[in-house]
This record gives structure tokens, sequence and C-alpha cells, in this order.
């Protein structure tokens, strides 16, 4: 860490945090896991489109992605459009890296006793469940690298727009804004490219599926708006009251020195 630097030092902290739990949502999101069962409720069994008995069956990467949207706001609030891009353009190259090496080590040859030794735990064949849990699909990876990407983009243009309109005043407002937008846009985005082209799912299931995923992070995104003032607080402390102030107005384009 560089002394004396806060503001290098939490454009680090941020960064690491935001790039780390973007890595990690798309690894867990492998596993399919029932929101209802989890929590012990009864099912919604919606009827969306014309598909029935619908319910919050979701992709475990859900559960970290509101963190990311929350360090995407922080980062845009502080370090501005160039800060969110860089980090996210990194994400998406880091991301595909991860999965270029987990692909090598799937096509590496297995030891003989390996492939046996989850017998024990009822898994015959050690090398097609680490081939199943690691060695999502092509379309998949494109689709959640692309829906990322642009969901970003969007993002951040649209709580920097939000921002200039409001100066430092309605976090809530251009953290929800931007978020509404670019999640309608993610949700979509991926099912289209990973099971409308790669799967040949209808447009009809791909909007209904789409519709449960948005409402999800939508809500979830909504419920997390005391978090962000809460991490807000605590950074604002961190740099002191003059070094945030200056740091928000040169995010924003505003800031002019003396």
């Amino acid at each position: 860490m560089y002394k004396n630097d806060k503001k290098t030092n939490l454009f680090i902290i941020l960064g690491a945090f935001f790039i780390t739990n973007a890595i990690v949502a798309e690894f867990i999101g492998a596993k399919i896991f029932s929101l209802e069962n989890t929590f012990g409720i009864k099912k919604f069994d919606l009827n969306i489109l014309g598909f029935e008995h619908l319910s919050f069956e979701l992709t475990c990467g859900v559960i970290v992605w509101p963190v990311v949207f929350i360090m995407t706001d922080i980062i845009n609030e502080y370090y501005g459009k160039k800060g969110v891009k860089l980090l996210s353009y990194l994400a998406s190259i880091m991301i595909s890296y991860a999965f270029i090496i987990v692909f090598a080590a799937i096509g590496t040859s297995p030891a003989d006793w390996w492939v046996k030794s989850g017998t024990a735990k009822n898994i015959d064949n050690m090398q097609y469940a680490y081939h199943a849990i690691f060695g999502q699909g092509l379309w998949i990876i494109a689709g959640s690298l692309v829906a990322f990407l642009v969901g970003q983009l969007i993002d951040v243009k649209i709580f920097h727009y939000l921002k200039l309109k409001s100066g430092e005043k309605y976090l809530w407002l251009r953290s929800t804004g931007s978020t509404v937008v670019s999640q309608l846009v993610d949700s979509f985005v991926v099912l289209f490219i990973a099971f409308y082209i790669g799967n040949n799912w209808s447009m009809s299931q791909v909007l209904a599926i789409g519709l449960m995923n948005y409402f999800y992070k939508l809500v979830i995104g909504i419920l997390l708006t005391p978090l962000l003032y809460i991490i807000h607080n605590i950074i604002d402390n961190y740099l002191g009251k003059d070094l945030a102030h200056r740091m928000m107005k040169e995010a924003d384009g505003t800031y002019e020195s003396n």
C-alpha cells in the first residue's frame, strides 16, 4: 500500500473487491438454486408469457452480483467513468483468463487414483464431476461476459448523467436508476446469447426467465441501498471531508482548482 496516498489505496481495495467478486460470480454461477426452498417459503408458481409454474430458480452468481453493483456505484462516485470502465475491462480480461486456465486444467489427463477418489461421496468419476462443475459452455461464458460488460458501461453512463443532474445529493436515485436500466439489459443479454442463440430457446422463454431474473436483481438492488450509504460514509471518514469532496467533484468533471 502507498503510504499517505489514500486515493490510490482506496482504488486498489475497491478494484480488488470488484474484480474478485466478478470472477467468483462466474464460477459459482454453474449451480442453480431455488430461492424459495433456500428460505423455506412456498414457491411463487408464476405464469409469465404462457410459461407456467415459474419460480425463482437462479444462478448462484446472483449471490455476489449485488456486491458488484454496489462496488460499481461507489467506484463511479469517487473515480468517475474512467475508473469504472478500467475495472470493467480488467475484470472481463481476468474472467476470460480464468476460464482459459480452467479449460486447460480440464484438458489435462487425470491420475488414475484421483478419478475414483470420490467414490465414498457417491462420485463415480471425479474427472466428469470436475468438468461438469467448471466446464461451462462457451455460449454461457460469452453471454455472461458480454452482458457484464454492456451492463457496466450502461450503468456508468446513467449514473454519471444522474449525478450531473442531481449533484452530490440523491445517491439512492443515481444508484437505483442506473441499476434499473443496466440490469434490465444484463438480464436479457446473457439469456439471449447463451440460450436463444446457443441453446435454441424461444424468445418467449428468454423473456419469461429474464423477467424473473430482473425482478430479483431489482429488488435486491433496492434493498441494498442502505448498505451503499454505509460504505459511502466509511469511505468519507477514511478519506476525510476535503479529499472525499474533491474526488467526487473530479469524478463528475466539475472540480475547479484554485
